[in-house]
Order: C-alpha cells, then structure tokens, then sequence
C-alpha cells in the first residue's frame, strides 16, 4: 500500500484521535513560536489534518498545510471553515510539488514525518528550496533507532497487515547529518522522552 492510499485510509480516525502527549505537544508549539514572526510565510509539510497549522496561525501572516493525503487535506480544509481562519490554506502535494515554489517561505516545518520519507536527504534539499535565504526549517522526528527494540521488531509486523506506514530507524546522527549536508546550520536541538524517544531541531538555511 503506498504511502497516500495509508494516509487516505487512515484520516478520518487520525483527526478523531487526542493528541497523546498534550505537555509535550504544548512544549513544541511554544518553541515554534520563539522562532516565527508576525508577517512570516509558513509551510508546513506533513500536515496532516491541520490542527498544527490552524493553531499556529495566529502568530504568523500566512501558513500552507501539505500533505500527501487528499482525504487529510479535505478536512483540514473543513476544519478551517469552521474555525473561521482567513489566514491558512491546504494543499495536497508531495515535497518536490512545483506548486509549492521556491524560496516562498520564512518558515518550514516538519512535525512527526522525516521518519516516514523514503529518501530523506533528497527531501531535506526540496525543504531547504522552499525557503528563503536566513530560513528556518522546524522539525519533531521520530528516533526509532534509538527506542525499544521491540517497536523495532513489531513495526514491519504492523506493516505487513496494513496497520503501520513505512517507517525508517533513524538515529541523531543521521537526522543531523542529512540536515547539515543540505544547507543548513542547527541552531537549536532537544530530545523528548516516552514511548519513542523524539528530537525537536531548529535549522536555518544559510
């Protein structure tokens, strides 16, 4: 199963579901915020259902939401109609879209999705195109590698019945190495713990 028919399957129940580590969620967003401006153009990739966009929005001039689910995008279109926020839009579109332009945004941000990319350095480099020079590029990645080995094992399990997308094992070292090596400089970098440990990265492209 390709990665949008999953994400299309899916969507309806992963809007319906609560957010699992509210302190944790809550932390990453005030952290973003330090680092984005009123006036500022924002994407966000991976958007999902676009509750991440939708709160964000205040603080910004304008933010995209992508995703690579058409079902996902539907409703975070809807979710915007209800919310009643002018300054959002959603598009679907993979990170090499043409649509998505190029050197259009002060801010591109990547929640909970590196670790499902197939190719993540050539993705990093379309992330570090869309950004203006002095850009910065937000991320929260999954570091599998570096978590239980049994999720390690159950995951292709998982997989196999339908339940679980692609997922790549990455560890620190490599997440920072595909950023650093597409253009950017880290100026910022925290982990979470939990039942998969995660890592929170500020990177401006120079």
């Amino acid at each position: 199963m390709s990665a949008e028919k999953f994400w299309d399957k899916k969507a309806q129940g992963y809007a319906a579901s609560p957010i699992s580590d509210m302190d944790a969620y809550n932390k990453t967003m005030t952290q973003t915020r330090a680092h984005l401006s009123e006036g500022d153009r924002v994407l966000e990739v991976g958007c999902g259902s676009g509750s991440t966009a939708l709160l964000l929005a205040d603080c910004v001039g304008h933010i995209t939401g992508s995703d690579i689910s058409g079902n996902m995008v539907q409703i975070a279109k809807d979710k915007a109609g209800v919310q009643q926020v002018g300054n959002a839009d959603f598009v679907q579109a993979t990170l090499d879209d043409g649509q998505l332009g190029a050197e259009t945004y002060d801010a591109v941000l990547a929640f909970n999705l590196l670790h499902l990319l197939e190719d993540l350095p050539t993705a990093i480099g379309q992330i570090n195109k869309r950004l203006k020079p002095g850009g910065y590029f937000i991320s929260k990645t999954v570091m599998l590698s570096e978590g239980s080995a049994l999720w390690r094992l159950a995951i292709p399990i998982m997989r196999m019945i339908g339940v679980a997308p692609p997922v790549k094992s990455l560890s620190q070292g490599e997440l920072d190495a595909a950023i650093l090596s597409s253009g950017f400089e880290i100026v910022d970098t925290h982990g979470y713990a939990g039942s998969f440990k995660t890592r929170f990265i500020v990177a401006k492209k120079i």
